[in-house]
C-alpha cells in the first residue's frame, strides 16, 4: 500500500517547514479534498489534503483546480476557524496513518485558541476533520452518523477519538524488550504488509531484531530515500520512502521530495485510470472482434477439412462417365479401375434410385460445389487473417495511448474500417495526435503510436533513403530513422531498433527480432488495412528492450 506509516512520516518531516507559517487561502474544489495555501519562510506553499477513497493523502502540490462559485460548508468552516491562523505543529501520533496540523487562530470573541486539522488515511473510511482544543469536532468533510458507526460517529459537536489501535504497538517506541512476532503489520501501527515483508527479507541476512530497528532508526532520523518502483513495462508498481530489497528486480525512479514522488505517482495512476475508462469500450470491442475472428478461423479449418477430398468427387464422376456402359441400374456401388492412379481399383458408392448417368452428374455437382466453396474460403480466410492481424496491431496501439487525441485517432481509424460507428468529430480531433519523436546521435527518429500515424510516417513523411524499422512478425509501431542522406551509426541503428521493440507486443521480451530496410523497399498493397506493408531487401537485428 503506497501510504503506510513510513510514507506519512516522510511527509510530516517534509511539511515541518510550514511550522510558524500562516494559513492564507483555503479551497475545496472536490467534495473530498482541500487545498490550503500557507505562507512560510517567505514563500507560498500549496498543500493538498484528500480523503478520496482511492487515493487518500497529503503533501505539497503544484496542482490547482477551479473552485465552485459557492464554497462547500466544510470549506467555509475552515475559513472561519483557521483562516489567517498560524501553524504551530504538524504531528503523526503513534506512527498511525493520521496527521494532525495544529493551528493557532482567533475565535469569534477575538481570543487565541488552538484548532487541530486532522487527516485520517483509512481507505474508504478516510476523513478530514477540524476539532478544537477540547477535542470537540467542529466539522468533517465526511459525516459519519451513529446509524453508520455507533462506536465512533464523526459529526459536529461530538467528542473526537482516534481509531482503535487493536492493541498494536508504536514501532518507534519499541525497545529491546518488545516482542517481534511476524507478521509485523498485525502487531505494529503504521507497518504495511509490504514493509513487514521487507523487514523479514532483511532478517534472512542480519536477523529480525536488527532488521526491525535498522529500518525504524532511518525513519526516526528522517533518513528517507524516495522512489517509485516500476515493472518491466514501465508501469508504477509501488512507492517507498526507504530502499526496498524486495523490489531489487524492479527499476527505481528516485525523488528528492516525498510530495513530488506522490504527486507523480498519483497523477500517473489517475491519468492511466482515466485513459482506461475512456478506452474501455474500444478494448471490449477489439476483444470481441478478435474472438469472433478466432472462432471464424476454427469454422474455416473445419470446412477445409470437410472438403479436402473434393477432387475425389470429380474423379468418381469421370470414372462413372467412362464406364457408364458397365454400371448396372439400381446398383449400390461400382468398382472401377482408376486410370488416374495406375488402374488401382476404386469403389464408388451409388444411389440406387438414380441412373448411372445421374450418379455421375451428382458427383460432378458435389465437386463443383466444394470447388466454389474452397475458392470462396480462400478469400474469407485471407480477409479474416487480415482482420486479426489488424486488430492485434490496434490492441498493441492501445497500450501506447497517452492522451485523448490518441484515443480519437484510433477511434476514427476503427470507424473507417467499419468496426465502430463513425462520429462526426472523430477525424477533426484525431489531427491533434502526433507521433513520438526522439533525437539520437544527431538523427531524428519518429515512432508511430497507431496505424494512422504508422501510415503517415512510412508512406508520406519518410524519404526513400530513410530507414524503416519494425518487429519481425510482431504487432508494433513503424519507426522511421531520418537520415538526410547521412550514413547512420551502429549505435543509432540499435537505438531505433530498441524503440521498435519497446513499442511493440514484445516490449517485455528479450532478443526481439527487428527488421530494418531503406524506406524505398517498403510498399503498401492496394486496399491493405492501415499499418499493413510489405518489404524486402531487409536486415534483422536482435535487441532486448530497456524498460
Amino acid at each position: 500500500m503506497p501510504f503506510d506509516g513510513a510514507t506519512l512520516a516522510g511527509i510530516v518531516h517534509e511539511l515541518s517547514v510550514l511550522e510558524g507559517g500562516r494559513v492564507d487561502k483555503i479551497a475545496q474544489p472536490e467534495r473530498d479534498e482541500i487545498y490550503i495555501t500557507i505562507r512560510a519562510k517567505g514563500a507560498n506553499h500549496r498543500v493538498l489534503l484528500t480523503a478520496n477513497a482511492n487515493s487518500p493523502r497529503l503533501g505539497f502540490t503544484t496542482q490547482s483546480k477551479a473552485s465552485p462559485l459557492q464554497a462547500p460548508m466544510f470549506c467555509m468552516v475552515l475559513r472561519k476557524h483557521i483562516g489567517g491562523g498560524r501553524i504551530t505543529a504538524i504531528r503523526q501520533p503513534d506512527f498511525e496513518r493520521i496527521v494532525e496540523i495544529h493551528i493557532e487562530a482567533l475565535d469569534e470573541m477575538g481570543d487565541r485558541g488552538e484548532k487541530i486539522l486532522t487527516l485520517e488515511i483509512m481507505g474508504k473510511h478516510s476523513n478530514i476533520m477540524l476539532r478544537d482544543a477540547n477535542d470537540r469536532v467542529l466539522d468533517a468533510i465526511k459525516h459519519v452518523p451513529p446509524s453508520v458507526s455507533n462506536v465512533r460517529p464523526i459529526l459536529p459537536g461530538v467528542t473526537y477519538s482516534r481509531p482503535p489501535t487493536q492493541g498494536k504497538i508504536n514501532p518507534l517506541a519499541a525497545d529491546e524488550s518488545t516482542p517481534l512476532t511476524p507478521p509485523l503489520f498485525k502487531n505494529f501501527t503504521g507497518v504495511s504488509p509490504v514493509m513487514s515483508e521487507e523487514i523479514c527479507h532483511m532478517a534472512e541476512k542480519i536477523g529480525l531484531r536488527e532488521a526491525f530497528f535498522s529500518v525504524f532508526a532511518k525513519i526516526r532520523t528522517n533518513d528517507f530515500e524516495c522512489a517509485i518502483y516500476r515493472d518491466e513495462n514501465g508501469k508504477a508498481h509501488d512507492i517507498a520512502v526507504l530502499p526496498f530489497s524486495i523490489y531489487a528486480h524492479l527499476s527505481r525512479e528516485r525523488y528528492d521530495s516525498v510530495s513530488r514522488m506522490l504527486e507523480d505517482f498519483y497523477s500517473q495512476r489517475t491519468e492511466a485510470f482515466r485513459i482506461g475508462q475512456k478506452t474501455a469500450d474500444m478494448r471490449k470491442l477489439i476483444t470481441t472482434h478478435r474472438e469472433r475472428c478466432r472462432k471464424k478461423a476454427i469454422v474455416f479449418d473445419k470446412t477445409l477439412e470437410d472438403i479436402k477430398n473434393r477432387d475425389e468427387h470429380r474423379v468418381k464422376g469421370e470414372l462413372l462417365t467412362a464406364y457408364l456402359y458397365m454400371v448396372e441400374s439400381g446398383a449400390k456401388a461400382f468398382t472401377a479401375e482408376n486410370f488416374y492412379d495406375d488402374n488401382k481399383p476404386i469403389e464408388i458408392a451409388l444411389d440406387p434410385l438414380l441412373s448411372p448417368s445421374e450418379n455421375a452428374q451428382k458427383y460432378f455437382r458435389l465437386y463443383n460445389k466444394q470447388k466454389r466453396a474452397y475458392a470462396a474460403l480462400q478469400d474469407q480466410i485471407a480477409n479474416n487473417n487480415a482482420d486479426l492481424v489488424y486488430l492485434e496491431s490496434i490492441s498493441t496501439a492501445m497500450e501506447t495511448v497517452t492522451d485523448e487525441a490518441d484515443i480519437a485517432e484510433i477511434r476514427a481509424e476503427l470507424a473507417e474500417q467499419g468496426f465502430v460507428k463513425k462520429r462526426a468529430a472523430a477525424k477533426k480531433t484525431a489531427s491533434l495526435a502526433k507521433p513520438l519523436k526522439y533525437m539520437i546521435d544527431g538523427f531524428d527518429i519518429f515512432v508511430g503510436k497507431n496505424n494512422t500515424q504508422n501510415d503517415f510516417l512510412t508512406m508520406k513523411m519518410a524519404k526513400n533513403n530513410d530507414i524503416w524499422f519494425h518487429t519481425k512478425d510482431i504487432p508494433g509501431s513503424h519507426v522511421i530513422l531520418v537520415t538526410n542522406g547521412r550514413e547512420p551509426t551502429e549505435n543509432v541503428i540499435k537505438e531505433a531498433a530498441l524503440l521498435a521493440a519497446y513499442n511493440s507486443r514484445a516490449r517485455a521480451g528479450s532478443n526481439v527480432p527487428v527488421d530494418y530496410v531503406a524506406k524505398k523497399h517498403v510498399k503498401k498493397p492496394a486496399g491493405a488495412k492501415p499499418g499493413y506493408v510489405i518489404y524486402d531487401f531487409y536486415k534483422t537485428i536482435y535487441v532486448t528492450p530497456r524498460v
